[in-house]
């Protein structure tokens, strides 16, 4: 094993909360679950872990800076006596009287970088205590996954099919506050591990559509109307992602006004779902002889630029 020094990239007169600092950036750097496809970010997960297991601990420090025990926190002369911190006669070595024992080796390990882990991850390190940090039922890795859902489906929350490595497929319901990036967790889908197997992580991505536009939890439509449905006032068709309805243009609709359709857009956590936003542009062909006439006859008295200059 390395030196738990290098590991953490300290120095030998390094305090107590340079260690834990240390420590602490090598483990948000390299945790598993978010390094799930990353065997060397959990080998330097691993190392990190045991390194801080001995330097936390200020007795066995001690031990390993004069010499009596080496970096995997075994003595370099097993004879000498006075390891650990057992009981009387100092062996030490989780015998009857020994703090270490049933502890695996016999060292009573530091339970500091279980408390950190709580700290930062909100649980116990995933590798436990014992040896070297290593605990033989850690579980396998965590896989990852992306899966692109088509937008109307994802209004919808239409559930969805994710084939794994190993070739099985499974269904996934899609929840509420659904937005590009976000990751389920399917419990036990992952690599195979002592401890048993890890997680599934689906990266969601929600594909572009040809007309929607998502804007937070509303969507966005921009729909052509003919002069005279906006002159007049028509009932023209509108496609939503949850089927075509049936839309009132008012008279005297002009180009880039907006209407607000309520409760069809995205589902929110909170049971709401967003509003559809429909933008209206005018269509004017560009030689229509009875609109060319028409324009040629029609006075518009209006000063509608008034005040439109910068």
């Amino acid at each position: 094993m390395r030196d738990p020094y290098t590991v953490l990239g300290i120095s030998r007169t390094a305090s107590d909360a340079e260690i834990k600092k240390a420590f602490r950036t090598l483990a948000k750097e390299n945790h598993p679950d978010t390094n799930a496809n990353n065997p060397k970010a959990l080998e330097r997960f691993k190392e990190a872990n045991a390194a801080y297991e001995l330097l936390s601990d200020t007795g066995r420090r001690g031990q390993y800076d004069r010499g009596e025990i080496g970096a995997d926190g075994q003595p370099i002369n097993p004879f000498a006596g006075g390891f650990g911190r057992g009981g009387a006669g100092g062996g030490g070595f989780g015998g009857a009287g020994g703090a270490g024992a049933g502890r695996g080796g016999g060292f009573d390990f530091a339970q500091g970088a279980d408390d950190l882990f709580a700290e930062l991850f909100g649980g116990r390190s995933p590798f436990g205590t014992g040896r070297g940090g290593f605990r033989p039922d850690v579980r396998g890795p965590d896989v990852g996954y992306r899966l692109t859902v088509p937008f109307v489906e994802a209004v919808r929350l239409t559930p969805q099919r994710v084939t794994l490595r190993n070739g099985q497929t499974i269904e996934i319901k899609l929840p509420a506050g659904l937005e590009s990036g976000k990751q389920m967790r399917l419990s036990g889908k992952g690599e195979p591990g002592p401890g048993g197997p890890g997680d599934a992580i689906v990266t969601i991505d929600i594909a572009p559509h040809r007309l929607f536009e998502r804007d937070g939890d509303d969507i966005r439509i921009t729909m052509p109307l003919r002069l005279d449905e906006a002159v007049l006032g028509a009932k023209v068709r509108l496609p939503t992602p949850e089927g075509d309805v049936s839309f009132t243009v008012p008279p005297a609709t002009t180009s880039g006004r907006m209407f607000r359709l309520k409760g069809r857009g995205f589902r929110r956590l909170d049971a709401t779902r967003g509003d559809m936003l429909v933008t209206v542009m005018i269509d004017i062909p560009s030689d229509h002889p009875q609109l060319v006439a028409f324009a040629r006859d029609f006075i518009d008295g209006r000063e509608i630029r008034a005040g439109f200059e910068a």
